[in-house]
């Protein structure tokens, strides 16, 4: 009688990381539950409850805090303090998200150069040759007992839809499932191996337990289909929505997901049973374990505590001051009357490039506006993406269809209580495809069917002609279609303004000293009650 060997093989993964490493709000500098120095500990604790351990980071990883931004702006000639962290950290992987491009390629090359891991991505493609820009899409990682796990690594390829065009300009976006079903097959050919784990930053387009669709049908997240179509694959990392998701078995496939800034990392465990020469799954388990318990790994803190050090020096920086009320109370009414914070942001757009007409939104609920002394922590609070400005051509239909799109962020409640649209709030907020514009006259009439809700659009006081062209400044992202503002894709470009909107926001307080908040009432939301 053959006796068998067992045992537990560890998976972990952290994704959407977005710069996060100090347990810190940096908008309050209060202390919160999140963090490579907190994941750190759960990793190490891990690793010493079993040496069959696997790491791998999941993308979106380099940007997103001022610790980041900082660092790129004032310190890139020092190593890049997130690759620092899992290169203590020993990392098995890591995979190409797509905000690992917005400070442009170089950035980008130097942090894969610093890695002692390789950075996996077989859906990015150089694009002369048509081969994977980062070298090899996969690893194989050999055990001590003879097990040997794939990974392979996959990007969401809605990219272009959303980055500066400089940033991406020699690559090439295969489609995530058509790629990973190549590269699939293409190990299953070529590479001996116990058991396949695909890491994808990207998400779930449908319903896990029902399969009903959850997002327009675009093709940005394709993990459900990718979980259906393509046979062969043990475990399914995912990330880019920011969702907490941990299933044992999704058409056979083990899926986690792991929050996001360092909220969370994912677990997935799996028995493995060892007979003759070969391995067998014999039972998974999938979790996600969440950081508020776990105590700060202080060696982490030690490593980067440079870069944090010289980064709150900055943050505290006073730049300027407001007269009057800037600040944010209740970030629906920011949306549903017009407030100063918005209106500034749109004077410094237009200013910066010249444009008439500008469009931006409030990122996220967590804005608190500026009180009267500005300093750079506030900037970065409320402007919290590194975007770029570009002015587009755009024609009248072009804006009351941009403006329609902005419009369906609201629902009305049985009793006629304006409310947030759940297709902004679900599965992903996403309150920054929300825009509210400067230049033009508007009103939105919520009581109107979607598509039907813009009145009274007018520019110098003449109604906007569906054919005329107008001149536009809005962020990159948005520019570039992002958001399902399709209506923009490849729509000329008049002028492009490659600094950074934080940068333009305090180089202006810088030259002004004293803003006036204000407001000019050019739009309104009508047709239902307001949220007091």
């Amino acid at each position: 009688m053959t006796v068998s060997q067992q045992i537990n093989l560890i998976i972990l993964e952290t994704s959407d990381v977005h710069g996060n490493i100090f347990p810190i709000n940096y908008g309050t500098n209060e202390e919160t539950p999140l963090g490579l120095a907190k994941i750190a500990t759960v990793i190490k604790k891990e690793r010493e409850k079993n040496p069959y351990t696997l790491l791998i980071d999941n993308g979106d990883l380099i940007q997103g805090t001022p610790l980041t931004y900082h660092y790129i702006k004032f310190a890139n000639q020092q190593p890049n303090p997130m690759i620092k962290i899992l290169n203590s950290l020993e990392y098995d992987a890591a995979v190409i998200g797509n905000h690992e491009f917005n400070y442009g390629m170089k950035v980008l090359n130097q942090a894969v150069h610093e890695s002692a891991f390789p950075w996996l991505s077989c859906n990015i493609l150089h694009k002369a040759t048509k081969e994977p820009y980062f070298g090899k899409p996969y690893i194989i990682k050999s055990f001590a007992n003879g097990l040997r796990v794939a990974v392979l690594g996959v990007t969401t390829h809605y990219i272009p839809n959303w980055e500066n065009p400089y940033h991406i300009s020699e690559l090439a976006f295969e489609v995530a499932l058509q790629a990973t079903k190549k590269w699939v097959e293409y190990l299953r050919d070529h590479e001996q191996f116990d058991l396949l784990v695909v890491s994808y930053h990207g998400g779930f387009e449908k319903d896990l337990g029902t399969g009903k669709a959850t997002e327009p049908l675009t093709g940005e997240n394709q993990a459900y289909e990718i979980c259906h179509s393509i046979q062969g694959i043990d475990v399914l990392l995912t990330g880019h929505q920011h969702r907490t998701i941990a299933s044992e078995s999704l058409n056979g496939v083990s899926v986690v997901q792991p929050s996001f800034n360092g909220k969370g990392i994912g677990k997935i465990t799996i028995k493995m049973e060892k007979q003759h020469d070969s391995w067998a799954v014999c039972h998974k388990k999938a979790e996600v374990i969440m950081m508020d318990d776990v105590e700060t790994d202080q060696d982490m803190i030690r490593l980067t505590y440079e870069y944090e050090d010289s980064t709150q020096k900055w943050l505290d920086q006073p730049i300027g001051s407001i007269e009057g009320d800037m600040t944010i109370h209740d970030p629906m009414m920011v949306r549903v009357e017009e407030h100063p914070l918005i209106e500034f942001i749109n004077k410094v757009q237009m200013e910066a490039t010249g444009a008439k007409i500008s469009n931006t939104a409030l990122f996220n609920n967590s804005s608190r506006g500026f009180t009267s002394k500005v300093t750079m922590r506030d900037l970065v609070s409320n402007y919290v993406y590194p975007n770029t400005l570009t002015v587009l051509q755009i024609t009248g239909a072009d804006m009351k269809a941009a403006l329609e799109q902005s419009a369906t962020y609201f629902k009305l409640s049985s009793d006629g209580q304006i409310m947030v649209n759940s297709d902004f709030s679900e599965p992903k907020p996403q309150h920054y495809n929300y825009d509210m514009w400067e230049g033009i006259h508007y009103i939105i009439d919520v009581s109107e069917p979607a598509g039907h809700r813009i009145k009274d659009l007018s520019f110098n006081g003449k109604p906007v002609d569906p054919d005329e062209l107008y001149e536009v400044v809005m962020n990159n992202y948005r520019a570039g279609g992002g958001g399902e503002y399709t209506m923009f894709k490849n729509k000329p470009v008049i002028k492009e303004i490659q600094t950074d909107m934080t940068e333009l926001l305090a180089n202006y307080f810088l030259t002004h000293q004293t803003i006036r908040a204000e407001v000019n009432y050019n739009w309104k939301v009508v047709g239902g009650r307001y949220p007091h």
